[in-house]
């Protein structure tokens, strides 16, 4: 009921056009939008009962971003609840997770700063500091990439208080205000659409209340907050590639070459099956991933990573292919389809492009083998 009733404003209220208007202005989206779907409680569905929402389980998460993809929407779900919110509800205390209720109304926007320039996507790796001072922390040090951080009201930030960059201990979350003394957010448009920033700490001074969970031990936090956002995005993925299929199927059944429709020539016949048949097999990945996102260990890093490269490798397909049979109309800006072609581009490059999710799928395989 929730996919339909998300399909059906897509539709109706919110059309491509005012889609990228939105994108290219200077917060990355239309906040009016961001409230009506919000009162729609597509928000809230990917937040559990206990924590003010109504749904929150893997497939919550894979029915909503599904139709996300399929409308190209920028609002900032993965940003603000998957991961933000998503840290809140799993480790913060009671005032911090108090802020969950402006999140799932639309009224507070936030973003997950952790990644940064050179760490290979790999979650243990963060070089930015805490360091204990009275009864706060002082926090340094450089996140790169954080979509959505030049509108978010707070931050979640990740630093290590303890041990250097690549240790899973030591990795401590804290909540900052988006207008803290300290921070300096660099904000610019990307490609597809929205916007992200690099996100500078100056010497940033928070009190001991923006400690979220326990201090050294954020690795566990973000590891299952990033592993439903690879959810998410799996999911988009999904749908983005049924818009361009279906885009692609009705382009090639009209545009007639020598007299008849180019879908009657088998060759292009043949590349459209190659295309579907692969779109199936990144929908059983999703819907994998879906079943063991809720589940602890292994398995369920495994699926995800699985899902998550399964996407970027068949995303690239559907993208170059697509774009191919349409010809140079593909792409160009009044042409939708390139602007779908280049969100499912880069959703194969955001938390992990395909070569570290493979490595990572292969790595928790052989140390699950050896225990």
């Amino acid at each position: 009921m929730l996919a339909d009733t998300l399909g059906r404003y897509i539709l109706q209220d919110y059309p491509l056009d005012a889609r990228l208007t939105a994108g290219a202005s200077d917060i990355g989206y239309a906040p009016e939008k961001w409230i009506e779907l919000a009162e729609l409680g597509v928000i809230g569905a990917l937040f559990s009962e206990d924590d003010g929402g109504f749904g929150g389980a893997g497939f919550d998460l894979a029915v909503v971003f599904e139709a996300i993809g399929r409308g190209l929407i920028c609002e900032p779900f993965l940003e603000s609840a998957v991961l933000a919110g998503g840290a809140l509800a799993v480790a913060g205390s009671a005032a911090q997770k108090a802020r969950l209720e402006d999140v799932i109304s639309g009224q507070s926007v936030g973003a997950l700063a952790h990644f940064e320039a050179d760490d290979g996507c790999d979650v243990r790796f963060v070089s930015a500091r805490a360091v204990a001072k009275g009864d706060g922390w002082v926090l340094s040090g450089l996140k790169a990439v954080v979509r959505h951080a030049g509108a978010a009201d707070f931050l979640i930030v990740s630093s290590r208080t303890d041990g250097q960059a690549g240790d899973e201990d030591g990795i401590s979350l804290f909540l900052v205000a988006s207008d803290a003394a300290g921070l300096e957010i660099v904000d610019y448009q990307t490609i597809d659409g929205g916007r992200a920033a690099e996100v500078v700490l100056r010497d940033l001074t928070v009190g001991a209340d923006a400690l979220i969970g326990v201090a050294g031990q954020g690795a566990a936090v973000l590891q299952h907050v990033l592993g439903r956002g690879l959810l998410a995005l799996s999911a988009e993925a999904l749908g983005l590639m049924d818009v361009i299929k279906d885009m692609t199927i009705e382009f090639i059944q009209t545009r007639q070459q020598f007299g008849v429709p180019i879908g009657k020539f088998q060759a292009l016949q043949h590349r459209m099956a190659e295309m579907l048949l692969e779109i199936e097999q990144a929908r059983s990945a999703v819907i994998n991933a879906a079943a063991s996102v809720d589940m602890p260990g292994v398995a369920r890093e495994r699926a995800l990573s699985a899902a998550k490269f399964t996407i970027g490798q068949i995303g690239t397909l559907v993208a170059e292919e697509s774009i191919q049979l349409h010809g140079g109309i593909g792409m160009t800006w009044e042409h939708s389809l390139g602007h779908f072609a280049k969100r499912l581009v880069m959703i194969g490059h955001e938390l992990g492009d395909e070569d570290y999710h493979l490595s990572r799928y292969i790595r928790l395989g052989q140390e699950a083998q050896n225990v």
